[in-house]
């Protein structure tokens, strides 16, 4: 991400390798959670919009700018919808996981990674669709503005706030609260849950431990 902060051809090579990385990730690793109805649509519109999305993102490598036009907002709003059905399919995934190891917590870290992220393109769809929605401060003339407002979004979920991006208008606004409220949701309460689960996992081993060491006991030699 640093390499990505410039602008220029190299960074927006960067840029869509990554994200395109992201999304050939979650499209293979993340299942559908629901009923048997429609999962299988679901599927097919999840992995649809991933990849208009990913391809969207090689058009400013290949013409060396982003174009005019509706293009960069329709590019935002395609890579909100599939980060955002992302972030939904990780949680419930971690949720629903009956024992916890050493990969789920490896899955609820990532979950807090793409929670950034996800606020970073939200954020960057409402400046487009919006303009004006956040102040982006002296450095914005050299930055992208996806990685301007991902770096926005990573400082408002840990609650640093420097100040030096800032909600413009009421739109902005509205948006920090959403993702501030997310933030603390996530943390406070599927960290809560796979914390419980962990403990709970812990007793049922120790239990089956002393049924174990108990069987043993009471076979034949042993008084």
């Amino acid at each position: 991400m640093p390499i990505t902060a410039t602008r220029g051809w190299p960074a927006n090579v960067l840029l869509a390798v990554v994200f395109n990385l992201l999304i050939l990730q979650s499209i293979l690793t993340l299942p559908v959670i629901a009923g048997v109805n429609y999962s299988r649509l679901r599927q097919e519109i999840f992995r649809g919009v991933g990849v208009v999305a990913g391809l969207g993102l090689w058009v400013p490598v290949a013409l060396g700018t982003w174009p005019g036009g509706a293009f960069r907002g329709v590019e935002m709003v395609l890579l909100s919808l599939f980060f955002l059905a992302t972030s939904i399919r990780l949680v419930r995934l971690l949720a629903r996981v009956p024992r916890v190891n050493v990969q789920v917590m490896a899955g609820a870290a990532a979950g807090y990674l793409h929670l950034g992220l996800t606020g970073g393109v939200l954020a960057t769809a409402t400046q487009v669709l919006v303009p004006g929605s956040f102040s982006l401060g002296v450095a914005a003339s050299n930055q992208l503005m996806l990685d301007r407002l991902t770096y926005f979004s990573f400082v408002t979920i840990a609650g640093v706030g420097y100040g030096d991006v800032l909600p413009a208008n009421a739109v902005g606004e509205r948006f920090v609260i959403l993702l501030s409220v997310a933030s603390t949701l996530y943390v406070a309460l599927l960290v809560g849950l796979l914390l419980g689960r962990f403990i709970a996992s812990e007793e049922v081993e120790m239990l089956e431990d002393d049924v174990l060491g108990l069987d043993q006991g009471d076979g034949p030699g042993n008084p």
